[in-house]
């Protein structure tokens, strides 16, 4: 159900445009064929011809119920569905790179070594018990795959998700999400071999079931090369 709003939702003004079309040819198809009718002397021409105007009557009928239902699932289904924001892929733009800078990674092909900046190891906004995250711990340094461990269980629980930013960015990028109540076990994992090695916050956000989010807990870490 929720991958069907998503995608009338994405594709609105696709299927919007692809309606219109739709109505133009049925009211082309009704007028024809009322004048079809309008010409038609015998049984056989008057039957074919009112045929013809119920057809293009109940395509129109079509167009506009489908159009109806359209505006229903983008305007009042779609906004009170939170879970449309789980599963977001995140998308990296290799372009962000600023310019004159090299990256992490040439310097690394060039054998040229950058230590890794020294980022605060105190976490923010996590509450015991309802969310937080336990693993990895605030400012270590990982790398390749990473296991998440915490904690995501608040009273009218909706579901949670996990994202990542650039240290001082506030462009945050998706990585994973889940309706499950976690109690200081696995909440997902990051491939961070996808990312730029640096210094990145990660944190967990917890919706509740009115589509509520609640003050997210922010871990600082680094990322090395795998």
């Amino acid at each position: 159900m929720i991958i069907i709003l998503q995608f009338f939702n994405s594709y609105a003004i696709l299927i919007y445009l692809l309606l219109v079309i739709g109505l133009i040819f049925s009211v082309r198809s009704l007028a024809k064929a009322r004048h079809e009718m309008s010409g038609s002397l015998f049984g056989l021409e008057l039957e074919s011809a009112h045929r013809h105007t119920s057809q293009a009557i109940a395509a129109v009928l079509i167009v506009i119920i489908l159009g109806v239902a359209e505006l229903v699932l983008i305007v009042f289904l779609a906004p009170n569905v939170p879970a449309l924001s789980l599963l977001v892929t995140p998308t990296l733009n290799p372009l962000t790179t600023t310019t004159g800078t090299l990256s992490p990674g040439l310097l690394a092909t060039l054998g040229i070594t950058i230590p890794l900046s020294t980022v605060t190891s105190q976490t923010t906004g996590c509450i015991p018990g309802q969310i937080m995250i336990t693993s990895p711990k605030p400012g270590v340094i990982v790398k390749g795959q990473v296991e998440l461990f915490g904690t995501a269980d608040i009273p009218n629980y909706g579901f949670y998700k996990f994202e990542f930013s650039p240290l001082g960015s506030d462009v945050w990028s998706t990585i994973g999400a889940d309706r499950k109540i976690v109690q200081d076990s696995s909440l997902g994992y990051w491939d961070t071999s996808e990312v730029t090695p640096g210094d990145y916050n990660l944190r967990l956000v917890v919706i509740d079931n009115q589509g509520n989010t609640l003050p997210p807990c922010v871990v600082p870490l680094q990322v090395a090369t795998p």
